[in-house]
């Protein structure tokens, strides 16, 4: 069972964020321990706004879902960052979402070949490369896809042999965090 996106409820909360956080988390905590779910998690589109609220009466999620991918911003990749460091999350236990930003067929995916991050195996096409980079940024375990085409999926679990280049993801990070000290508030 996933809290789906705490953020909007939180800002409704203003200075209380932090309580309303911790009752709903023991809510789900309390579920759990009822037997009414075997697990649950956070889901969460935009988590800067979580991680100034968690702390020692937070309860830690099985699961953390945040947006995966290249089109995902330097600030929502360092937010997410924080909260698996602060919750001890194991890569295992950090889904992402939303790793093509909505869809395939969007332009960016025209103008960009994902497959740089693949080094010098680029054996897979545009998008099982945007896909398995999904996977580094932030790290996760899973990666949480929708579609209507079983070939498409058939595509994607094709891009799970591909290995990513460790050195090209922190380049790209260090290039998305240099253009956004360069952008204005």
């Amino acid at each position: 069972m996933f809290l789906h996106n705490p953020e909007h409820s939180l800002r409704e909360a203003g200075p209380h964020g932090q309580e309303v956080l911790t009752e709903a988390c023991a809510a789900l905590d309390d579920a759990m321990s009822k037997g009414l779910c075997a697990a649950w998690g956070i889901a969460s589109w935009d988590p800067s706004s979580l991680v100034e609220l968690i702390g020692l009466t937070v309860s830690r999620p099985a699961t953390l879902m945040v947006r995966a991918g290249l089109l995902v911003g330097v600030r929502t990749l360092d937010a997410a960052d924080a909260l698996i460091k602060a919750w001890d999350l194991d890569p295992s236990e950090v889904w992402g979402m939303s790793p093509f930003g909505g869809s395939t067929s969007d332009s960016v995916w025209a103008r960009i070949d994902p497959r740089v991050f693949l080094g010098n195996r680029r054996q897979l096409s545009c998008m099982q490369a945007a896909f398995i980079a999904a996977y580094h940024l932030p790290r996760v375990g899973t990666v949480a896809v929708g579609t209507d085409e079983p070939a498409h999926l058939g595509e994607l679990v094709g891009a799970l042999v591909g290995e990513v280049e460790e050195r090209t993801v922190q380049e790209y990070r260090s290039l998305l965090r240099d253009r956004s000290h360069d952008q204005p508030a």
